[in-house]
């Protein structure tokens, strides 16, 4: 598990955000710029200051993908959010009896205050429900037994199997379009089988999902650019 928080530096003439995580797994000072957020991870042992010193070293590289990076898209009222691959409309209807309610291609909010709270809370409970659908369905074709399934915000993968059976899957995949959601959950019950990529592992997650292919070329596409959902501007 990685632990970390948030620093603000003097680079490039501006202030920059960057998010310092601590991965005891890393074995080397890392960066990646996802959704316009910049992200230091230290591998055990290595000083913050020396990351931080890694990262100005890079400046020319950190600019170009800043520089290519969509912009981010909070949760807030006029916004657009993609839900199940359809995208709905963030709207206040002032007198709303619940904080929030959607409709075929709107998310209504009593009220703008704590839309990101609300907005994200609801994707976090659709994307439980639809992985604990999907996973029983995969785990009783294939006769395994999940030890319990945790919803998080996965920042490098889509999902993740344990060696104890514990199934891990990031809340973002639920605004991808169906195919793609039920792939990552036929993708992680296959591992209770196969706990590696071999050929052996790829035909029981094609037997599990036949769209196989077509979601893992969508992922690749267009994923990233699910992580700018969700982000403060």
């Amino acid at each position: 598990m990685s632990t970390g928080r948030y620093r603000e530096i003097r680079f490039g003439g501006r202030e920059l955000r960057v998010a310092v995580r601590r991965n005891p797994r890393a074995r080397r000072i890392s960066l990646s710029v996802r959704g316009g957020e910049v992200r230091l991870t230290l591998p055990p042992g290595a000083s913050e200051a020396t990351g931080l010193a890694f990262l100005r070293s890079r400046g020319t590289w950190i600019e170009d993908r800043l520089m290519k990076a969509p912009e981010p898209v909070p949760f807030r009222p006029g916004e657009s959010v993609p839900f199940r691959g359809r995208a709905r409309r963030i709207c206040v209807v002032p007198g709303l009896r619940d904080p929030l309610r959607v409709e075929e291609d709107r998310i209504l909010l009593a009220a703008a205050a704590g839309s990101e709270r609300l907005v994200e809370g609801w994707l976090r409970r659709e994307a439980r429900l639809a992985f604990e659908e999907a996973v029983t369905r995969h785990a009783a074709a294939l006769g395994v037994e999940p030890r319990g399934i945790a919803i998080r915000d996965q920042k490098t993968r889509w999902g993740s199997a344990s060696a104890a059976g514990r199934l891990n899957f990031s809340w973002r995949a639920v605004m991808a379009p169906p195919l793609v959601l039920d792939y990552l959950a036929a993708h992680e019950v296959a591992h209770l089988r196969e706990m590696n990529h071999s050929p052996r592992f790829w035909r029981l997650c094609r037997r599990l999902c036949p769209e196989t292919d077509a979601a893992e070329r969508w992922l690749r596409a267009e994923g990233p650019g699910l992580h700018r959902y969700g982000h403060e501007a």
